[in-house]
């Protein structure tokens, strides 16, 4: 599992002209499964979400995590995060998972932020999306969850 968060002062993701999901302070989380992800990685990539130390303490330092700060998590399924960009000059998708499980895993992923966290909006798999975001800072980082490897 993928994911892309930046800390935003604002988020909002737009389909047809309709706003899906839309926070204020917080994270705004591109998500994507790549083949061989299961809900074990999924888990493991929100647990990470939610206590990654980002958000700044009264020192200045990041310190503190969307949780902390009880900040909004705008979760946005990408699957292009996969892309393979190592030859030519057009992206393979090969590493991505089949659509059908990386709705599965997104929509997990979902579900269970929205067990454990007050503010969770989303955007819409398989959509044409129009994302807005302030990152703060600018502050990004690439999380990668990887599958177990299996011994030969």
């Amino acid at each position: 599992m993928i994911g892309l968060l930046q800390r935003v002062s604002e988020a909002s993701v737009t389909v047809d002209g309709d706003v899906t999901g839309a926070i204020g302070r917080g994270l705004m989380v591109l998500v994507c499964a790549e083949k061989g992800d299961t809900e074990r990685e999924a888990d493991a990539l929100l647990a990470k979400l939610l206590t990654y130390r980002v958000f700044s303490d009264d020192a200045g330092k990041m310190n503190r995590s969307v949780t902390d700060v009880a900040g909004g998590l705008l979760l946005v399924p990408q699957f292009t995060l996969a892309a393979d960009t190592r030859s030519g000059t057009r992206p393979s998708f090969s590493p991505a998972a089949p659509p059908e499980d990386g709705r599965r895993l997104f929509d997990h992923v979902v579900r269970r932020a929205r067990e454990r966290h007050g503010i969770v909006e989303t955007g819409r798999f398989g959509a044409d999306m129009k994302v807005m975001l302030i990152n703060d800072g600018p502050v990004t980082f690439w999380l990668h969850i990887d599958p177990p490897r299996i011994a030969a």
